[in-house]
């Protein structure tokens, strides 16, 4: 339990922390990388040289000290990076170090102003959000081993095949090379896939959505290949370039707190842009082999139909489903989509699930309020660290 005292300069702390947070959460992975450069075999370098993680980290930070004397609303956030957290293995041995470089950039940033009462509260404060974050996480830890086929951290697979879907994106289908069962997961959910890249100093780790439903006794991943190599594109273009049938990649098991309640009967609509399809495939063919009777409407935008993925895929699941219907709009053609158009075919009733960059999903997510879906029917997913959408 918190002090009074500490609850009180905690959230008094809270304003700047909302100003000052990139700044502090900036300098917080500089130097902590700087004197345990072995962290960077754990977190997405894209992500960091791109100020996601960051940014991350700073909301993270400045709602945990609003929300100081209430941590069971940050429960759903803890969640949902402590499944990040499982899936790229980061361990209660971690959180000492984050705490010591975290306390250290709150004193660098504010100079002056971080007074010993500031500090210390912060030091006592992180220590009890920690404890939250690994006792979350060691249950994610626990069912994801115990679970049929279940392992710890990462495991060796195979490629047993690989599938160009379009002309960015790939398929790669993966069983475990031990001849394990492979544990099930939730339509939606992602693993994560760990790669040592010929002269690369660090291990790479990125996280996949698996683009097909849980039914099969392999997992599949459909990456996109971005243009550029640096940062973005350095795993996805070696996945592509280097890495075919017969190759090893070592894999975590899935997770991930976006996916399809496929017990609801309610109508549900997915809508994605991109390569934010792939969790939707996994949906929909969930729905498919159910042979669900619900109400669905799979709305997909890309650029233009040569990187749309999954067109024939896509065909095949709801032609299987006896109430859905399937809408493209390319964008170098159509245009957008539009609040009208989501009005006409999104029913107001419908639970509905949205990927894609974060500028698609904020003015799709506007749109769908707008006409009338309630906030907590609207499920979304990030692709990298959890950011705050502009709606």
């Amino acid at each position: 339990m918190l002090s009074e005292k500490t609850i009180e300069i905690v959230k008094a702390t809270a304003p700047v922390l909302e100003v000052k947070g990139k700044e502090i959460t900036t300098y917080f992975y500089k130097t902590m990388f700087a004197d345990h450069p072995e962290l960077l075999n754990i977190f997405n370098h894209a992500n960091q040289e791109k100020g996601r993680q960051q940014t991350a980290l700073a909301n993270t930070v400045y709602a945990a000290a609003k929300y100081i004397d209430q941590l069971e609303v940050l429960i759903p956030a803890v969640k949902q990076i402590g499944h990040k957290h499982r899936s790229l293995a980061v361990k209660p041995e971690h959180y000492p170090i984050v705490g010591q470089y975290l306390l250290k950039a709150i004193k660098e940033v504010l100079g002056e102003a971080a007074t010993d009462d500031i500090i210390n509260a912060w030091a006592e404060a992180y220590e009890v959000i920690a404890k939250v974050f690994i006792d979350v996480e060691a249950e994610m830890y626990k069912e994801a081993s115990e679970q049929a086929g279940g392992w710890i951290d990462f495991k060796e697979f195979e490629v047993v095949d690989k599938k160009e879907e379009s002309a960015v994106v790939t398929s790669f289908y993966l069983k475990p090379k031990d001849g394990a069962p492979l544990p099930s997961y939730l339509p939606g959910q992602y693993i994560t896939v760990k790669l040592e890249i010929p002269d690369e100093e660090y291990i790479l780790n990125r996280q996949y959505s698996l683009s097909a439903a849980p039914v099969h006794d392999y997992y599949r991943i459909s990456v996109k290949k971005e243009m550029e190599q640096k940062p973005e594109g350095k795993v996805s273009n070696y996945l592509h370039e280097h890495v075919n049938v017969g190759d090893t990649v070592e894999v975590s098991a899935p997770a991930g707190d976006f996916y399809l309640n496929t017990e609801s009967e309610a109508p549900v609509a997915f809508i994605s842009g991109g390569v934010g399809i792939t969790p939707m495939m996994g949906m929909l063919e969930s729905l498919a082999v159910k042979k669900s009777t619900r109400p669905v409407v799979f709305i997909h935008a890309s650029r233009n139909e040569d990187v749309h993925p999954f067109k024939e895929e896509t065909k095949q699941w709801v032609e299987q489903l006896p109430n859905a219907q399937s809408y493209v709009k390319y964008e170098q053609v159509d245009g957008y989509l539009t609040q009208e158009l989501l009005k006409e075919i999104v029913r107001e009733d419908s639970s509905c699930y949205v990927c894609g960059p974060a500028a698609f999903m904020e003015a799709v997510i506007r749109q769908l309020k707008a006409n009338g879906i309630n906030e907590e029917a609207i499920h979304y997913e990030f692709f990298g660290p959890a950011m705050v959408l502009e709606e």
